[in-house]
């Protein structure tokens, strides 16, 4: 194991253990308060509950019931592994496709927990009527950990509360000292609507993974600070790396990034060939473990993260043989090249090989971004406002805070130290060369433009953008790094620190508000529409009723009625997307016969529409449902429409034009067509 620059490093940190720790949970009560503030989640009855999990939320939570409510654990793990109710007419593997590792741990748990506290007859539930007006009955509400769903969020808070700790810990980091943690810390909660979505919509993927990817990244960070190596630090990293890919199919893209910037950064020697080696061995032992606990994921195979790190892994032990090259802008050029060239290759090569096409739509959705190719699969996406370009919104939000400037600054410190200390050494390399300081900030430099261009091109990866802003803010707290970035202008350290604390005063102006506002947002979940629908369910259609519809209803559908349903919202998986299709096809100008038909072929019974679909989009006509169908199927562009047909068939009572379906429930927002 080696040590280097960062002396004084490891003692920071684990100095700051405590001061992570009580922000961790101070976050985790603000992130529950935000959450029963907007729902009013306590009062509640259990299936208002479920019915607040909206669309892919619903998916996992459902899950998570099966294995708390299954009669052994064993039994919800056959449950989910051998899964027949998703995709009715496949057999699936639910932890293969869809990272349900945290419903399964928290099921676990929860049983485990019960049984406990029947056994010791702890009271950990508190149950009352609630009334609700608006002419809707009373319910029975329960909250308390004792409760199912409040096991569930509360473990969720509690992980995503971690978050602020963890920012804390990597602004120590970077801002070498507790100033550049509190500057963190300061930056993340005065822009917590523009860092995090947790206390919105707890059972997402990122909810439960994002803390982890963030933990890693701050590991990693201490790893290069103090030039560390070894199998312990493999081991940990690993560990890390592999929670984050079991609980998310999209930190498999955001580690591809983390290892083009590491690769980067080595290429600038910034880091020693035996951190560097820790590291990558770290990540391919944990894709190995994630494949296998994975049950085999074809996406890991063909993803860039694997391809990457098997490229970075051949050119870092072809070392000597590259090390020769002296001349430094042949040596840079020469290895990203091969970099690039096979990090694609082996991707293309894998995928051709085997014919994965599940991640063909990520490529497609960013082609439809700067070109006007368009099909129906990239259009669901497009048109979602969270997959648009960033706002400029949120770019003034940011700027307002002081956080963008701040981090801009940040930036100019690291182009300084680039002009001041690599330009003299910019044509040629030494022995020597990797010894250079500050290697988690370049790393952190490269991996903020990494995920700043994620959130530009896509705004919901602003979640990886703004909490990296707020611990690259800390740099200007860092007096050593200051100081080797301005040679010939010395700044008295106790004037540095007094101008962090006036920046942080300064954030308070538009910050405090920003806290004041989240804190304001006042709600109450309810939908008796939908209530009435899932009743009308249970009551009037057999167990094995099979359902198809819209992808956000579908997992409501299967969470809140356990009927089988055909299609759902985890979009990622080819043959899920073309059962989508044809499901959607009841939208489309196909004739009626031909969808009633291709629903047959599949076996649905019922098919659940929702008029507000077929509205045109207020502001993108291409986003209408009968636009994308012109783009999908231009054979029947002349024809009707069916939502037309459909919507005159429903106000004029005359249902003879929607046979062969039949209408066997219409109320309020829903209408039940009977398929067969």
């Amino acid at each position: 194991m080696d040590g280097g620059d960062g002396a004084g490093g490891g003692e920071r940190v684990s100095g700051s253990g405590g001061d992570a720790i009580v922000l961790s949970i101070g976050h985790a009560s603000y992130l529950s308060t935000l959450f029963e503030n907007d729902r009013h989640f306590s009062h509640l009855a259990d299936f208002e509950r479920e019915m607040a999990y909206r669309t892919e939320m619903g998916l996992y939570y459902s899950y998570y019931k099966t294995i708390a409510n299954a009669p052994s654990f064993a039994d919800g793990i056959r449950a989910i592994v051998h899964d027949n109710v998703t995709e009715y007419g496949h057999t699936i593997n639910t932890l293969n496709r869809f990272n349900l590792y945290p419903e399964v741990i928290l099921g676990a748990a929860y049983r485990v927990f019960k049984k406990v506290s029947e056994s010791f007859k702890w009271r950990n539930e508190i149950c009352y009527q609630v009334n609700r007006g608006y002419n809707l009955p009373p319910v029975n509400s329960c909250e308390g950990i004792g409760n199912q769903h409040y096991f569930y969020i509360d473990n969720v808070f509690f992980v995503a509360g971690t978050v602020l700790g963890t920012v804390f810990v990597l602004g120590v980091i970077l801002g070498d000292g507790f100033l550049g943690g509190c500057l963190a810390v300061a930056a993340f909660m005065f822009n917590h609507g523009e860092a995090t979505r947790v206390q919105w919509t707890p059972p997402l993927r990122e909810s439960w993974a994002y803390p982890f990817i963030l933990a890693q990244i701050t590991l990693i960070s201490y790893v290069l600070k103090n030039r560390l190596s070894g199998c312990f630090y493999t081991l940990t990293i690993a560990l890390t790396t592999t929670t984050c890919m079991l609980f998310w199919q999209f930190s498999q893209f955001a580690f591809a990034t983390q290892v083009a910037c590491l690769y980067a950064t080595y290429i600038l020697d910034f880091i020693p060939f035996s951190t560097m080696a820790t590291v990558i061995r770290a990540h391919a032992l944990s894709f190995i473990l994630s494949f296998v606990l994975l049950f085999g994921n074809e996406m890991l195979l063909t993803s860039m993260l694997l391809s990457s790190i098997v490229t970075v892994m051949i050119l870092i032990f072809s070392d000597r043989l590259l090390s020769r090259i002296t001349f430094r802008p042949l040596y840079v050029l020469l290895t990203g090249v091969l970099f690039l060239a096979g990090t694609l290759g082996i991707k293309l090569a894998i995928g051709h090989y085997l014919a994965i096409e599940d991640d063909a739509h990520i490529f497609e959705i960013l082609r439809s971004k700067f070109t006007d190719f368009a099909t129906f699969h990239t259009r669901l996406y497009t048109c979602a406002a969270e997959f648009d370009f960033i706002q400029m919104e949120t770019v003034s939000k940011l700027s307002k805070t002081l956080l963008l400037p701040t981090a801009l600054a940040s930036l100019v410190l690291v182009a300084f130290l680039a002009l001041n200390q690599e330009l003299p050494n910019f044509l040629w390399r030494s022995s020597a060369s990797r010894q250079k300081q500050f290697g988690e900030v370049i790393y952190n430099t490269l991996q903020l433009l990494c995920f700043s261009l994620m959130a530009v091109l896509i705004m919901r990866l602003k979640l990886f953008a703004t909490p990296q802003l707020c611990v690259f803010a800390a740099l200007v707290a860092n007096s050593r790094f200051f100081a080797h970035s301005f040679v010939y202008f010395k700044v008295p350290s106790w004037l540095q620190k007094a101008a962090i604390i006036a920046l942080i005063a300064g954030m308070t102006t538009t910050g405090v508000a920003n806290i004041h506002k989240q804190l304001s947002i006042s709600g109450e979940y309810s939908n008796p529409d939908q209530e009435a629908l899932f009743e009308w369910i249970q009551t009037n259609t057999p167990k094995e009723a099979v359902f198809a519809g819209t992808m956000p209803v579908m997992a409501n559908v299967k969470l809140s009625t356990e009927r089988p349903i055909v299609n759902h919202p985890h979009y990622e998986h080819k043959a899920l997307r073309d059962r989508t299709l044809k499901v959607y096809s009841m939208f489309s100008k196909k004739p009626l016969s031909d969808v009633h038909k291709t629903l047959s072929d599949m076996r649905v019974n019922f098919f659940i529409y929702q008029d507000g679909w077929c509205q045109p989009h207020h502001s993108r006509p291409e986003c209408s449902y009968r636009s994308m169908w012109d783009l999908q199927d231009p054979e029947n562009k002349g024809r009707e429409s069916l939502c037309d047909v459909i919507s005159n068939a429903l106000r004029t009572k005359k249902f003879e034009p929607l046979l062969p379906f039949s209408v066997v429930y219409n109320a309020h927002n829903y209408v039940v067509f009977k398929v067969q």
